[in-house]
């Protein structure tokens, strides 16, 4: 199993954004938007991750909660029953990520599971895709090992 790390910027809440993942320091990549929110990055970078690495099981692991959590509690079902709406029967946000993530992780027959860590914890794959992922913000330029 492949273990990737994932994590999403973003500068002001929406502002400039970049997201970034890493298995080590030499299989990584990072990307930038313009007009963006922190939460949007951080689904953007498990779906780059998964899209580069496309057989095999994956570990992602995350800080975010927001990603964790959609798997690990099962979000996406009720989403999905209550026709896209959240538990307080509002529009889910980030809908068009979602819609992309939830079949690369759910179908295919892949085991794909995920992990959260607590950031700036000094986990150090943690601490390199906040740091891409923060530099892609700021420059707005991505990168690619």
């Amino acid at each position: 199993m492949i273990r990737i790390y994932t994590d999403g910027a973003c500068r002001g809440n929406p502002g400039p954004g970049g997201w970034a993942w890493a298995s080590d320091a030499s299989d990584y990549a990072s990307g930038a938007e313009a007009h963006t929110t922190n939460q949007r990055m951080e689904v953007r970078a498990v779906i780059e991750a998964l899209l580069e690495h496309s057989s095999g099981p994956v570990e992602i692991v995350s800080d975010s909660n927001y990603v964790v959590k959609c798997f690990h509690d099962k979000w996406y079902a009720g989403w999905k029953r209550r026709g896209w709406k959240n538990s307080k029967g509002d529009p889910v946000a980030n809908r068009d990520l979602w819609e992309t993530l939830i079949p690369l992780v759910l179908e295919g027959g892949r085991d794909v599971r995920f992990t959260w860590v607590k950031g700036h914890s000094g986990d150090r794959m943690n601490d390199f895709v906040d740091e891409l992922a923060t530099t892609a913000a700021d420059a707005q330029i991505g990168r690619h090992s």
